[in-house]
Order: C-alpha cells, then structure tokens, then sequence
C-alpha cells in the first residue's frame, strides 16, 4: 500500500512540474495595446498593471520624460539595469518583454506603452505560470520604475 501511495504521489508531482513547463514556454494572456490601453490582467495574483480595474493589482503609472524618444530610451535603459529581462517586440510606442527568474527560470510578460495622448507610461506585468508570485512582478515594477525615474 506504501509503494502504491508514494507512487501516485510522484505521478502528481510529474504531472504538477509538467503543468508548469508548459505554462511556462509562451504567453497565457493576450498581449499589444487594445483602444489605447493594455490589455486587463487575471484575477490571479501574479499580476500588476497600471491599467487595471482591480484595486489590489494596480501601480502608477509613470510620467514621460521630455519626449516620446526620451521616455522610452529611458525606460530601455531601466529594463537592461534591472537584467534578466529580454525585449521581444517593439514599436513607436510600445514594448514587449519577457523576464526570466534567476532561480527557477519563470517566465513573465511585461508590456510597456507610451501612451502620448496622457503623456503617461503604462505598464503591465503577467507571470506565465503558478497561481502567486509573491509579490516579484510589482517589486520588479518598483525597481524598474525607480531606475526609470533616475534616468
């Protein structure tokens, strides 16, 4: 009975890693700007953004720097100086981004637009995989924002 009960017990624990890698390899959320705005976060709470609806979830937004150039040279500087952080996509006003835990290797989408019209930095940041991330998207956003304040 023992070797059946520690049996199912590692078929669970290969099925529960297994969830997670998957997860893990590509965005689970829609990503870009939709009707000038990004996109709202899940419920769960590995997420923050700028934008969204949920009060527990939502970080300011950061002003804009002299220009549209300066904001976005400023806020790619931020990004390299925090590091483990990779742009996949980018445009005029918009940037798209993956960072990967040092650790376990996370994966976490980060969108970033440059919304001319409020001559704000929006910013929105989803974990791939697991429920929680304990608290790591917004404290990256802090530093991150930080850096970008300072440049």
């Amino acid at each position: 009975m023992i070797k059946f009960i520690t049996g199912i017990t590692a078929v669970l624990i290969v099925l529960a890693v297994g969830t997670l890698v998957v997860k893990n390899q590509k965005p689970q959320i829609e990503l870009g700007v939709a009707h000038n705005k990004l996109r709202e976060i899940p419920t769960t709470p590995n997420a923050v953004s700028t934008e969204t609806v949920q009060a527990d979830k939502l970080i300011k937004a950061l002003p804009f720097k002299q220009t549209l150039a300066a904001s976005k040279a400023a806020m790619k500087a931020a990004l390299a100086a925090y590091g483990g952080i990779e742009i996949k996509t980018e445009t005029d006003n918009y940037i798209y981004a993956v960072a990967t835990t040092a650790t376990l290797k996370f994966h976490d989408d980060i969108e970033i637009y440059f919304d001319e019209d409020n001559n704000r930095v929006q910013y929105r940041s989803v974990s791939r995989a697991g429920y929680s991330d304990g608290g790591l998207n917004r404290a990256r956003y802090q530093a991150i924002a930080a850096a970008y304040q300072n440049n």
